[in-house]
């Protein structure tokens, strides 16, 4: 338990801010309010645009249908399984300590909202990228050739002539701009309702905004946590049950109509990098909006208020440029450089809005900030400005930055990739070494980067702990200028990947329109592992704003529990202290726990995907001459009751583990807890995400010609390293982003409770035992159930309408 506390550790006087809503701010606030609502009438207009694309043919539309059907079930049960939790949390969050009952009852109801919030940005991508894949595929199919009609009057030497030649890049880029188009939804829809919510938790609340919008945030977080978990497990176990059973044994491709899995894997790739990524970065839009406000109070007092709504918002109208401005140019080298192009475009003019904002909203002095009593920030030198736009401007710079170097080691025309896609040759032990040691090295590099964006705008705040810990937060900030774009580009890679597979299970778009989709899906990987990289910046600058949250929550937490203890309550996270040695430790520990949890949950639900797979190719051997047809519900309503399953475990780790770790060892082992979460999480999200992009994209070089081509021992040297690259990137790697921010939250919520019941008159070791001894129960026990399980092969109680659904999904 916490032991006795001394008074020469770091003192953490409380943060006193007399800040209020002024009326002009009100104003502002409104105004930002209805930029989030425009975001959301832009996505219906680009809705539109994308549903007005043909959906190819019959048979192509019976496969999206299917896809449809499955993706559409698995959520909504999903989402039932998560609506229970999420009214248990509700209650519980009534229990921990607020000022008063209205911010109490605020807290929870807008934890209601936040939750509701991030489900409705995933669903809404799935739904609308399940619609889209096809009529990218369709439009794909213009550049593919058709054989010459039958020949006219029994006259043998003369047929009607074929579809005439089209323009290869037009159709390229016509087929670019649907999928872009698509993300471009998701991505307002993200924005739009982030800043919409945050909005109105500042109007209705004004000055205690802050606190209530730590129930919004953690209802983002946990629902976008659960989302990425099972939609990972969906998509990761079908996948690579698909290419163990269908590339490597039967030796035919990918998306071949034979294979059982196919269809479970377009399903899972929407509820998987759809829906699970637009509701990660809808939680991270909205967390770290909960830290810059509740820094931006203390430190900026009434403009804080309003500021770190600005930022975002100009974001909003410049991520609607961006998106608009990929436009594919025949001088174009890739579809990336039309993407590139989009995003800088969205970033300079944000950072020129920035800059003007800046300079006519805050004053050039920090005495002249309404609202702040903490005299260190009055008699601060130097102009709060210079302090917002430098800050802004690191996080502009880092997505940037951070973009650059993740397609450096994911795309297929650099070297890393192509070094990978070398070693197939020598077989997939090679393949696997040299991934891994790609994602080994290409973290540090990410995490010196982020780290050193932390320092540089924590250097900003000069002597004042709070003016610099508000500084990381305004770069957060500056990042989420970007976010719009960059929901976007993540969900144009599943939609490209799903274009891809619809067309190869037709078998309606061959030669020029394949190769479009083959090019396009090869963008996607980059896309895909770009957005994870700054999806991990994003965690790591809200983590460390939250950090700084947690620790005034703690001072005044401490303020109100005794005078005399406030005197000398300290927060101290000097590692030579034993129990915050071991809340470092077990930060670090967790994120290897959930790793490994959520990786081995794949590997499980992989194996009866395999098994269910070689069953269909046994007892129906006409499978693979076409006259049986395989049954594809089977597949999707296994993927759907392991990832279901497999959801509890992950949840329970990441909510009581800090709960355990607070009650036991006290709040200064909770803030080391979170240090080591942070730490290892950044390197261990980019090591798992730029891993298994290259081992993807390495996999697209051999299946383009390159070291031996299709069906080569090559080949399936680099499918093998993308199964192992598949759980990694798609499943733990992008969870450990709401996964960090989970854990922040729930020690940012529990720490006055901790303090509480540590000291003072209302100190109770007993209870302290009795919380702490429960949460460690439930962990080991989830933790034993879930390595307990074996593979499940067939449960019986299909979901019928999901089966009946995609086994429909008959192609020739």
């Amino acid at each position: 338990m916490a032991g006795p506390l001394t008074p020469h550790q770091l003192d953490l006087t409380p943060t006193l801010a007399a800040a209020e809503l002024t009326d002009d701010n009100r104003v502002i606030v409104l105004v930002i309010a209805a930029v989030a609502i425009a975001a959301l009438a832009v996505a219906v207009v680009l809705v539109r645009q994308v549903l007005a694309a043909g959906e190819g043919t019959d048979s192509m539309k019976k496969i999206a249908e299917a896809v449809q059907e499955g993706a559409n079930a698995y959520l909504a049960r999903q989402l039932r399984t998560l609506g229970g939790f999420a009214v248990v949390v509700f209650f519980l969050l009534m229990l921990l300590p607020a000022d008063d009952w209205p911010q109490r009852i605020g807290r929870s109801v807008f934890f209601l909202i936040g939750a509701a919030f991030s489900a409705a940005t995933g669903y809404i991508g799935m739904w609308l990228a399940v619609r889209s894949n096809v009529r990218v595929a369709a439009a794909a199919r213009e550049a593919t050739p058709e054989p010459p009609t039958t020949p006219v009057n029994g006259d043998s030497a003369a047929s009607a002539p074929g579809k005439p030649s089209v323009d290869l890049t037009a159709v390229s880029h016509k087929a670019m701009k649907i999928a872009f188009r698509t993300g471009g939804v998701v991505g307002m829809f993200t924005v739009g309702l982030g800043l919409l919510g945050a909005s109105c938790v500042v109007l209705v609340y004004a000055a205690d905004a802050p606190k209530v919008l730590e129930g919004f945030g953690l209802g983002a977080a946990l629902i976008a946590m659960f989302m990425r978990v099972g939609g990972g497990i969906f998509t990761k176990a079908a996948d690579v049950g698909a290419d163990l059973v269908g590339k490597v044994e039967k030796g035919i491709p990918e998306d071949d109509p034979r294979n059982a899995a196919t269809i479970a894997d377009n399903v899972g790739d929407n509820v998987g990098d759809c829906a699970g990524m637009a509701a990660d970065l809808f939680e991270s839009y909205a967390v770290t909006l909960v830290a810059a406000l509740i820094l931006g109070k203390a430190a900026f007092g009434d403009a804080g208020l309003a500021f770190p709504l600005l930022v975002p918002a100009i974001g909003v109208l410049t991520a609607m440029i961006g998106i608009f401005a990929v436009a594919p140019r025949r001088a174009d080298r890739s579809g990336m450089s039309a993407i590139n192009r989009g995003f800088f475009i969205s970033a300079v003019i944000s950072m020129a809005l920035v800059a003007v904002a800046v300079f006519i909203y805050l004053p050039s002095s920090y005495a002249d900030l309404d609202g702040v009593t903490n005299r260190e920030i009055l008699g601060h030198s130097g102009d709060p400005r210079v302090l917002a736009l430098i800050a802004v401007a690191i996080g502009i710079v880092l997505a940037a930055l951070i973009q650059q170097l993740t397609g450096y080691f994911t795309e297929t025309t650099r070297r890393p990739v192509r070094d990978v896609g070398k070693t197939s040759l020598t077989g997939p032990a090679t393949v696997v070494l040299s991934g891994i040691s790609l994602g080994l090295e290409s973290a540090v590099y990410s995490a010196v980067l982020i780290g050193l964006s932390v320092y540089g705008a924590f250097l900003l705040g000069g002597t004042s702990i709070m003016l610099a810990l508000f500084a990381v937060a305004l770069a957060g900030t500056g990042l989420l200028t970007t976010v719009g774009v960059i929901v976007a580009m993540d969900t144009f890679g599943p939609v490209s990947d799903n274009a891809q597979g619809i067309a190869e299970m037709s078998g309606d778009v061959e030669g020029a329109g394949a190769q479009v989709l083959t090019d396009l899906d090869a963008v996607g990987n980059t896309t895909k592992a770009i957005t994870k990289g700054i999806a991990i910046a994003t965690a790591v600058l809200a983590a460390a704003a939250l950090f700084g949250s947690y620790r005034d929550a703690i001072a005044e937490a401490v303020n109100d529990v005794h005078t005399s203890v406030a005197g000398e309550m300290n927060l101290s996270l000097d590692i030579s202290q034993p129990n915050n040695l071991v809340g470092l430790i077990l930060g670090a520990a967790v994120v290897f726990l959930f790793s490994g949890l959520a990786i081995n949950a794949v590997a499980r639900s992989a194996g009866a995907v395999v098994f269910e797979v070689r069953r269909q190719f046994r007892e129906k051997p006409g499978i693979m001459d076409y006259s049986e047809t395989p049954e594809y519900g089977r597949v999707v309503d296994i993927c759907t009751k392991d990832a279901l399953r497999e959801l509890a475990t992950p949840g329970l780790l990441a909510v009581l583990a800090p709960i355990a770790v607070g009650f036991t060892f006290g709040v200064g082992a909770l803030g080391s807890f979170l240090a080591g979460a942070i730490g290892t999480g950044t390197l261990m999200a980019v090591f798992l995400a730029n891993s298994g992009g290259a081992w993807d994209n390495a996999k697209k070089l051999v299946e383009d010609g390159h070291h031996g081509g299709k069906g080569s021992e090559a080949h399936a040297a680099t499918v093998i390293g993308d199964t192992v690259g598949d759980p990694f990137k798609d499943t733990a790697g992008p969870a450990i982003n709401p996964l960090l921010k989970v854990m922040n939250l729930v020690a940012l919520l529990i720490a006055p409770a901790v303090v509480k019941f540590s000291y003072g008159d209302n100190a109770s070791p007993g209870l302290r035992a009795v919380v702490a001894g429960l949460a460690v129960v439930i962990i080991v026990a989830a933790v034993y159930i879930s390595k307990r399980r074996g593979i499940v092969v067939g449960d019986e109680d299909n979901s019928e309408r999901v089966a009946k659904s995609a086994d429909a999904a008959v192609v020739s």
